[in-house]
C-alpha cells in the first residue's frame, strides 16, 4: 500500500503542482503563521502550545489546558479543526510533491530514495493524530483523560521528527538538481 501512495505522489507531482505547493507554503510561512500565532496568544493568554513544543509530558498538557481557561481551550480546539487541519496539508503537499518532483528529475541514484516522499505524509498524519488527542483532552477538561494526554505527548515528538526528517531528502534533492543544472549548462 505504501508503495502505491509513493507511486501516486510521483505521478501527480507536476511542475505546476510543485510551484503551487511552494508558493502556498511560502504564503503560509509569511502571512498565515504569524497572524495565527498572534490570535492564539490573544485567545489563550499563553505562548505555550502543544503544537509548537517538541516534547511535553501529559501533566504539562493538562497544565496548559488549565492555563488557557475556558475561552482559551475553546479557541485552541477551534484552531485545531480549522487552521491546523489546513497547515498539515500544506506542508505535507509541499514536501511530498517537492521530493517526488526532484526524484523524477534525478533519475538514477534518486530512484532508490523515492519512498522518502512518504516521510512528510507520515509527519502530517501524526500532526493530525496529535491535534485529535490534544483537542479531545482540552475538551474533556477538567477531567484528566490520561490516555489522551499521553497520546498527544507521544504524537508530538514523532510529528516533529518526521517533519524535520522530511526536509533532509528535500534539500539534498534540491542541491543535487541544482548541481545537475549547472553541469548541464557547462557542457
Amino acid at each position: 500500500m505504501y508503495k502505491n501512495i509513493s507511486t501516486w505522489l510521483l505521478k501527480i507531482s507536476s511542475t505546476w503542482l510543485m510551484i503551487a505547493s511552494l508558493l502556498l507554503m511560502a504564503g503560509f510561512l509569511i502571512l498565515v503563521l504569524p497572524a495565527q500565532a498572534a490570535v492564539s496568544f490573544q485567545e489563550s493568554g499563553s505562548e505555550r502550545s502543544p503544537d509548537t513544543t517538541f516534547y511535553y509530558t501529559p501533566e504539562a498538557l493538562y497544565q496548559m489546558a488549565e492555563e488557557y481557561g475556558a475561552k482559551g481551550r475553546q479557541a485552541y480546539i477551534q484552531t485545531r479543526w480549522t487552521f491546523d487541519l489546513v497547515f498539515p496539508l500544506v506542508y505535507t503537499c509541499f514536501l511530498a510533491v517537492g521530493i517526488s518532483w526532484f526524484v523524477q528529475r534525478l533519475n538514477g541514484w534518486a530512484d532508490a530514495w523515492k519512498l522518502t516522499n512518504l516521510i512528510p505524509v507520515l509527519g502530517g498524519s501524526f500532526d493530525l493524530l496529535e491535534n485529535s488527542a490534544a483537542t479531545l483532552a482540552m475538551s474533556s477538561f477538567p477531567a484528566k483523560p490520561q490516555i489522551l494526554l499521553s497520546a498527544a505527548s507521544l504524537f508530538t515528538p514523532i510529528k516533529w521528527v518526521l517533519v524535520g526528517a522530511s526536509f533532509i531528502p528535500y534539500f539534498v534533492f534540491v542541491l543535487a538538481w541544482l548541481i545537475r543544472q549547472i553541469q548541464s549548462r557547462n557542457n
